[in-house]
Formats: C-alpha cells, sequence, structure tokens
C-alpha cells in the first residue's frame, strides 16, 4: 500500500483553506501531500479480496429511497435481482462518464501547464493533479470491468464540446477551472453525504469512493484558490465571458453527473413519466443539485460574477433557487 494512513477509518478530509496573500504557500502543500498522501489504483485497492467481489444481485447495489428513481413506485416494484443489478449498473455508468471528464481534466491540465514558466510551483501542481486523476481513471475504468455491464461514456456531441474544453486549458484558464469545479463539486456532494449517511456500502465501492474524496479535496481547493487569485485580475469582457459561460456548462455538468445515462434508461425501458417524475418534476431532486452546486454559487458571488443579471441566466437554468427565501437555507461550505 502506498498511503500513510488508515484511510478507512479516517474522517472524510476537506479542502485545504488559503490564508490571505499565500497562494503559492498553498500550492506547495497541496503538491507535499501529492507525495505522503496518494493511492494507486491497483496496490490500494484489493481488487481480488473475496469481500469486494461484485455480486448483481447483492441487495447493497439497490438504489436507496432516498435516490430519485429509487423513491420510484416503478423501481421499488422490480424484482430484487433487477433492482440490484440497475444499481449497480448506475454506478458502473457514473465511473464511465466520471473517467471521460476526468480525460478532459487531465488534458486540460496539461494545456493549462503549457503555459506556465519554469520554477512555476503551479506546474508541479498540475502535474501531481494529472497523476492522480489517471489513477482515478484507472480505478473506475477497473470497476466497469469487474460490473460486467459494458458502460458507455460521453456522445458525439459531448466529446466534440470536451475538445473546446481542453483547449481552455491553455486559452482561458479560469473557465477551464469552472469546468472543473461542475464536474467535480457535485460528485464530491453526492460522495462526502454517502459515506457519511451510515447505510451498509458495498467496501469496494467504498474503497474508491474514500481515495477519490481524499484526492478531490486537493483538486477543488486548487481550482477554487486559482479563481480567487486570478478573476480579479481579469478585465471587463473577460470577466463578462466567465460570468456567463460557467452557468452554460455548469448546467450540461449537473444532468451528466445527478441523472442516469440515456444507455441506462433504454436498457431499464424506463419509462418517460418515471424520469419526469423522478428528476423534471421532483423538488426533491432540484433541491439536491442545488445544494450540490452551493459552493459554486458562493464563490460566483464572492467573486462578483453572479450580479442580479447574471443571476437570472443561472435561474433560467435551473442552478440558482427562484425565490431567495429559498437560497437563505444553503448548506454550509464545510466539508
Amino acid at each position: 500500500m502506498t498511503s500513510t494512513f488508515d484511510l478507512m477509518s479516517a474522517d472524510v478530509p476537506g479542502e485545504e483553506s488559503e490564508r490571505p496573500g499565500e497562494f503559492e504557500a498553498l500550492v506547495a502543500r497541496l503538491s507535499r501531500q501529492s507525495v505522503t498522501k496518494h493511492f494507486d489504483a491497483y496496490a490500494d485497492v484489493a481488487w481480488d479480496d473475496p469481500e469486494h467481489r461484485i455480486d448483481p444481485a447483492d441487495p447493497r447495489w439497490e438504489l436507496d429511497s432516498d435516490d430519485p428513481l429509487g423513491a420510484t413506485d416503478w423501481y421499488r416494484n422490480l424484482p430484487q435481482p433487477e433492482r440490484a443489478r440497475l444499481g449497480l449498473e448506475t454506478v458502473a455508468s457514473k465511473m464511465k462518464i466520471g473517467l471521460e471528464f476526468e480525460s478532459v481534466l487531465k488534458r486540460g491540465l496539461l494545456e493549462f501547464a503549457t503555459r506556465l514558466p519554469n520554477g512555476s510551483g503551479e506546474f508541479r501542481y498540475a502535474y501531481h493533479e494529472v497523476i492522480e486523476e489517471a489513477q482515478h481513471s484507472l480505478m473506475f475504468q477497473e470497476f466497469v470491468n469487474r460490473s460486467g455491464f459494458d458502460a458507455r461514456g460521453l456522445g458525439r456531441a459531448d466529446q466534440a464540446a470536451a475538445r473546446f474544453i481542453v483547449s481552455l486549458g491553455r486559452r482561458f484558464p479560469p473557465l477551464f477551472f469552472a469546468f472543473v469545479l461542475g464536474g467535480e463539486d457535485p460528485i464530491d456532494y453526492v460522495q462526502r453525504r454517502e459515506l457519511r449517511s451510515g447505510r451498509d456500502i458495498h467496501p469496494l465501492l467504498e474503497r474508491i469512493m474514500r481515495i477519490h474524496v481524499t484526492e478531490e479535496a486537493r483538486h477543488l481547493s486548487f481550482a477554487r484558490h486559482y479563481l480567487k487569485r486570478t478573476v480579479p485580475t481579469l478585465g471587463f469582457v473577460r470577466r463578462a465571458e466567465l460570468a456567463i459561460g460557467a452557468p452554460f456548462i455548469l448546467a450540461t455538468m449537473a444532468q451528466m453527473m445527478l441523472r442516469p445515462s440515456r444507455q441506462l434508461v433504454r436498457r431499464y425501458s424506463i419509462p418517460k413519466e418515471v424520469i419526469q417524475q423522478a428528476f423534471t418534476d421532483n423538488p426533491q431532486h432540484h433541491a439536491e443539485s442545488l445544494a450540490s452546486m452551493a459552493k459554486i454559487r458562493r464563490l460566483w458571488t464572492e467573486l462578483g460574477l453572479a450580479g442580479p443579471a447574471y443571476r437570472r441566466l443561472w435561474r433560467a437554468l435551473g442552478l440558482w433557487a427562484e425565490t431567495p427565501a429559498s437560497t437563505s437555507a444553503e448548506p454550509s461550505t464545510a466539508s
């Protein structure tokens, strides 16, 4: 094992905070942590442990009653083995999409690093993150392989959009890091909630999630603090591009990360009315989606990128509560 602490007994780690004027020191700390607190997809996950064996009928794969689809009568009325298999394949589908998102992230980080001067601490950090994301992709793909489900990733349109996002790492890094937060924050929110739920989670899935949130805490911290340092230096036009572009990216990422894939909908013949009930017309799902992006909204407000005109765009895209009263109880940013 390459890790230097007992991950399974440790609390879910939070993000690094930055003291005023200490961005370079923060980046150096994150790089050091990547050396002392890192994981290998094969050395640190006991794939062949009998406890980690994947049985598609294992009830621990079933969607919980607080899952939007899991709460529907349609799902609860499925035979138990089918409920379990759908839950397992939902996990595998999200991991396949996750590893393709991380492919975009890695390529964008390499583009970002090409712009950095010799001696830059950000260069070292960016390469640490690329290495860690590569290990996550190996973990996710190994899980998909062992699930027995031929999960598909991004569609053609999303793959074309991905090439544009990759180029932002070089052309407009602040918007690229908005993409990073849009992909990582919602899934980080879901995984942390799951790990703290007290549910009986399959041990293989728990191990993968704990590794993921431990290292993503660094990645999210860097993205947030990079934006805090960089955005105030942007001119009016660039700030407007960021204020307008980010909500569109976030809306796309939220749909991709929090809803079942089209492949799963077709495979299980999930009726349109069930999808509408579980997601489109479900106030609880909307509330959870909003909560998963609360940190991003607060950051955009702090950066002056969520004024009244821009906030109307966020609301139109379903990323901001409709009324001021409903935003007052957003979850704490504490991890």
